[in-house]
């Protein structure tokens, strides 16, 4: 496959590690002259003779100069990252060594890879599926055990199965109805209908699951912004502090005291939280500042993905409930968490809010059940726990995708409901495959492949 896109038959070279000083670098290159290349600077011994997957040790040289003392791994095609012949150089670190180590390569035909390329010729040539290749650059990104695990699940196969199984046995149906249109005169079904429907109907409760995990794969992808709301010395400031550990935002008895938002972030059970304390709400101030600062509260609770709505555990019972009622009404998903109840009385407290159902008890101050605080928050993100085996669409390409295929199936579906000829069958299954294909890379074309990888870094 690689052949037939201009321009893929030559040898890369790039930094693979980050650039900067280190105790090594690795520099990694691909294609048909990365041995014949790495022969002209490691005279050692002849690397296209050696068994591939081997280390060898040895000088570059540039003639009789030395460039540096390198640790060269072998990897012959079709058996490495690319599927083409890989060579990966263990360098020192130093920027200077590193670039001229490089340059020694590019004056002898490399060429410096674009974004992406290493894992775009992986693609290409039939290494991976393109739903795994961008879950590479997941992978890369990721920086919590959530995400870490979707992208490993991704990697693996575990997606491209569930769609490749799919798009096999529409296939096979296509190939069954696309042979009736050949006995059309003689008015024959090769394809199982109710076999069809009932596929059509599996897919579809495949595909609709995949599509709402997608709510989740973006909470896991990019974290959750919750702000924190209430009224002024509700203790927000104290809560932030408390649930980040450390004193980030200053506490004070003074109403008022925070005047704009702090963000900070904290990881929950693999889930990033970007925390927002937010100005102290209350309806009449004739500090301009504060004021600005109660803008800034309400435009953040807007914004975010959930908020915390902190009150003291005092505070009267029916103006919670307003509150409430409100924030239901503005459909804004919430946490209500009365605070304080080292002041009020945890049982009294709880007395008080005996018939609200989900309500969260705590003391900021005093660290009280913040844990319990922590696992409602994961709950009302997560919705159950994320296992290994799970496949969660994180991707917003492949959403958009699923989307499509969700629709073509329900047109397949009504078209078997109304009895519809072959041909027009054959066509709304054609859609759905189209789509499948897009995702796992069928289905593309070479300026759709520059976009997606030149995400990538350079090197990988």
């Amino acid at each position: 496959m690689l052949g037939k896109i201009s321009g893929w038959d030559d040898t890369i070279i790039a930094l693979a590690t980050p650039p900067g000083v280190g105790a090594i670098g690795v520099i990694r290159i691909s294609g048909k002259q990365a041995f014949a290349i790495t022969n002209q600077l490691f005279p050692s011994r002849d690397l296209e003779k050696q068994p591939t997957h081997t280390i060898h040790v040895g000088f570059l040289k540039e003639e009789d100069a030395i460039i540096d003392e390198v640790v060269v791994s072998l990897f012959k095609g079709p058996s490495s990252y690319t599927g083409e012949d890989v060579i990966e150089l263990g360098c020192h670190g130093s920027r200077y060594i590193l670039n001229k180590v490089i340059n020694a390569y590019t004056q002898r035909g490399a060429r410096i890879a674009k974004p992406g390329e290493f894992t775009q010729r992986a693609f290409l040539n039939g290494k991976m599926d393109l739903a795994q290749a961008e879950a590479v650059v997941d992978l890369i990104a990721s920086n919590t055990e959530a995400s870490l695990k979707t992208a490993l699940h991704t990697i693996r196969g575990g997606f491209s199965t569930i769609l490749g199984s799919l798009r096999e046995q529409l296939l096979q149906f296509s190939a069954l109805i696309e042979l009736e249109l050949d006995f059309a005169q003689e008015d024959v079904e090769f394809a199982d209908r109710p076999a069809l429907y009932a596929l059509v109907n599996q897919s579809l409760v495949v595909t609709q699951n995949l599509v709402q995990s997608f709510r989740l794969g973006n909470v896991i992808k990019n974290g959750v912004s919750i702000a924190i709301i209430g009224k002024p010395n509700a203790g927000k400031s104290t809560l932030l502090n408390a649930l980040l550990q450390e004193e980030r935002a200053i506490v004070s008895e003074i109403p008022g005291t925070t005047r704009d938002t702090i963000e900070e972030i904290i990881n929950i059970d693999g889930i990033l939280f970007r925390l927002i304390d937010t100005a102290g709400i209350r309806e009449h101030t004739s500090d301009l500042i504060e004021k600005e600062g109660v803008g800034k509260s309400i435009a953040k609770m807007k914004q975010a993905d959930m908020i915390i709505y902190l009150f003291d555990a005092q505070e009267d019972k029916e103006e919670i409930r307003k509150i409430a009622a409100d924030l239901d009404q503005q459909q804004i998903k919430y946490l209500l968490v009365a605070n304080k109840i080292d002041q009020a009385g945890e049982q009294v407290t709880r007395e008080k809010f005996s018939d609200w159902a989900g309500m969260i008890f705590i003391s900021a101050r005093n660290r009280d059940h913040l844990e319990v605080l922590k696992e409602r928050m994961v709950d009302q993100v997560m919705e159950g726990s994320l296992r290994a085996e799970d496949t969660i669409v994180t991707n917003a390409r492949h959403y958009h995708a699923l989307k499509e295929v969700a629709s073509s199936l329900e047109q397949i579906r009504e078209g078997l409901d109304n009895r519809i000829t072959g041909d027009l069958l054959s066509l709304d299954i054609r859609k759905c495959l189209h789509y499948l294909g897009e995702i796992t890379g069928e289905i593309t074309n070479e300026d759709q492949l520059d976009y997606i990888f030149s995400k990538f870094c350079i090197g990988k």
